[in-house]
């Protein structure tokens, strides 16, 4: 018996420090970042960003992969099935949130398949519209679209997007239910906007700056709880009228489930200098949002983030009965 416990005890000793050492040399390769939506929406211009700086922080190229679909569930579901050694990791929105409410069967257990690294950044979103559309404020689109509920269009990038629950928040707050059109990426859903197919869509000012700086979109307001630098004209929902309409589409790192604990937290630090990294700051002020701090590029602040933003998002997503299969 002492011998087999001696065995046991070194089997342990000797797994704590291949797990230590593979730590100190970690990251050897390059890693994947998995971005679940398609090249050149919002959510793949923060990763991008975000991954340009980290990897020179690791002393790694960090390749971002786009694996879109589902609302963001066929890429996180990859990376919940991916080895645990640190080299996939997941940058997704609030969609991680939701899409534990959205979708009645997930490949993965959102809060139990993976490890957490840190918040990236919280985008405010917009509410904007063709250029032609006849209200001139936030208060006049509310009453034209309670006149107009049987014609009127909501455009979004699909179920989980960024765009679709902005969208019913929207409908929530006007109490008022209106026709939406799903898109296959924003790109299609913006394409139509500017067309004129579509009236009015909700979305994230990484994807609507250029729009409403070019004047070929018409905004109405932005969901955070302050003007912005970058919209210093615009007003807040707050302000026109519809205090209940705050809502940002934040956006976090994560790792499979098992990935080691000293991986995780150097993946976290990387984080932080990453968003500090003058660049990042800059680039993201232009799109209208700012990096998080070093509080909440944490694990332990996504994680809360994450059991919040579930429990916050499960009432509005039953209340619309807006579910995916």
């Amino acid at each position: 018996m002492k011998t087999l416990n001696a065995l046991l005890g070194a089997v342990a000793a000797l797994s704590l420090f291949a797990a230590s050492a593979n730590a100190q040399t970690y990251p050897e390769r390059s890693i994947t970042m998995v971005v679940p939506f398609s090249a050149g929406g919002p959510t793949d211009t923060v990763a991008r960003l975000v991954a340009e700086s980290m990897s020179k922080d690791l002393g790694q190229q960090i390749i971002v992969e786009n694996v879109g679909g589902a609302g963001g569930t066929l890429g996180a579901g990859r990376v919940a099935q991916a080895d645990p050694d640190g080299y996939t990791v997941l940058l997704h929105h609030i969609g991680m949130a939701t899409s534990a409410t959205l979708y009645r069967k997930l490949a993965y257990d959102t809060l139990n398949a993976f490890e957490y690294v840190g918040l990236v950044t919280e985008v405010p979103m917009t509410i904007v519209a063709r250029k032609d559309l006849e209200p001139a404020d936030l208060k006049g689109l509310v009453e034209y679209a309670k006149a107009n509920k049987d014609t009127i269009t909501v455009a979004n990038a699909g179920i989980g997007a960024a765009s679709h629950l902005c969208g019913m928040m929207f409908m929530s707050a006007i109490e008022t239910p209106l026709t939406t059109v799903p898109y296959k990426g924003t790109g299609p859903a913006m394409t139509d906007l500017l067309g004129g197919q579509v009236d009015i869509m909700c979305d994230q000012t990484t994807n609507t700056t250029k729009q409403i700086q070019g004047g070929t979109i018409k905004a109405y307001g932005v969901t955070s709880p302050e003007r912005l630098k970058v919209f210093p004209d615009l007003p807040t929902t707050t302000e026109g009228g519809l205090p209940g309409l705050q809502v940002g589409i934040w956006h976090g790192v994560y790792t499979p489930k098992g990935t080691p604990a000293d991986v995780t937290e150097r993946l976290s630090k990387s984080l932080q200098v990453a968003l500090k990294d003058p660049n990042v700051v800059a680039r993201f002020g232009e799109l209208g949002t700012v990096p998080s701090s070093d509080a909440d590029a944490t694990p332990a602040a996504l994680k809360a983030k994450l059991e919040g933003e579930i429990a916050r998002w499960k009432p509005v997503i039953e209340a619309a009965g807006q579910y995916a299969d």
